[in-house]
């Protein structure tokens, strides 16, 4: 492979190679960005918005996107995405895996490609392993997007929320201590509690693969469409991938309706079960430990 790669060069480089130019020209939009005032970032989401629904794609106005979020994160957070962020961002915007160490910050890199996604209108789904990271990168990177003008819902096993800078707002200390502290002072302060279906039509959701499969599952057992707290599927990105596409996919996801009328057929079966016949009318694998019934219809 390596005699190969020699001739015909590394592949890994020349798609690199080849976004180079995009992130170039994300830079060359820094300083415009810069002199935005807060009401026209919040402004620019809407004229994108328009420009989308005029007929652009997203991959025409991703230079400008993801300049805003660069800005925004400045303002917000103190952080500036480096070159290697913004590459990240736009390997995920094109649906590839982003392979990312500790340290290059892909929390932050994923705000890029989820505002740019989010900006359909159809919502967009940040996949997380555990409560507390959706719980946290919600209230972190909730900022930047409540500084563009998006809204942000957070799904943990019982309850669900929206980031909100103005519920249970803290003491002018403990706002420092979270600017200061960015995504390590977390949660209850800056979560309102809503409604599942409110947090999934916000523009940006955070929550775990659980969350997000059991709520698919109860969805398809509601009577009514109007019960159902999804929509429809827009955009994904899945925080550690391999984790969550290839371990957690060995446990199975199981759902039931409660007990409703099964309690009286238990009755009822308690009465045939000794009535049946071994061989004619059910048989046994022991190996199996598993009784299955015969055709016979005939019970005395």
């Amino acid at each position: 492979m390596s005699i190969l790669s020699k001739i015909f060069g590394d592949a890994n480089e020349k798609y690199l190679k080849k976004l180079q130019p995009l992130v170039d020209k994300i830079n060359g939009l820094e300083k415009e960005t810069e002199g935005f005032s807060d009401k026209k970032l919040k402004e620019k989401t809407a004229e994108l918005k328009e420009r989308l629904e005029g007929g652009e794609t997203l991959d025409d106005i991703l230079p400008e996107t993801f300049a805003l979020v660069r800005e925004a994160a400045k303002r917000t957070l103190g952080q500036r995405h480096f070159d290697c962020q913004i590459i990240g961002g736009i390997v995920l915007h094109q649906g590839k895996i982003a392979e990312m160490i500790t340290g290059e910050g892909k929390t932050l890199a994923a705000t890029l490609p989820l505002y740019l996604n989010a900006l359909k209108g159809k919502g967009c789904h940040l996949v997380t392993v555990n409560d507390y990271l959706a719980g946290r990168d919600t209230v972190w990177m909730g900022q930047i997007y409540h500084a563009l003008g998006l809204s942000v819902g957070c799904l943990n096993h019982q309850q669900s929320f929206l980031y909100d800078p103005e519920y249970k707002k803290p003491p002018d200390k403990i706002e420092k201590m979270r600017d200061e502290l960015g995504g390590f002072y977390v949660v209850e302060d800056f979560l309102r509690p809503c409604s599942r279906k409110e947090a999934y039509l916000a523009d940006i959701t955070y929550g775990t693969n659980n969350e997000f499969g059991f709520d698919y599952l109860r969805d398809n057992m509601v009577y009514d469409l109007k019960n159902q707290a999804q929509r429809d599927f827009h955009y994904a990105i899945i925080d550690e991938v391999d984790s969550i596409l290839i371990d957690e996919a060995r446990t199975p996801l199981i759902i039931s309706a409660p007990d409703i009328e099964s309690s009286k057929w238990y009755q009822e079966f308690a009465k045939i079960i000794p009535r049946l016949r071994e061989t004619e009318d059910y048989e046994i694998d022991e190996k199996m430990r598993v009784v299955t019934l015969t055709e016979s219809e005939s019970i005395e």
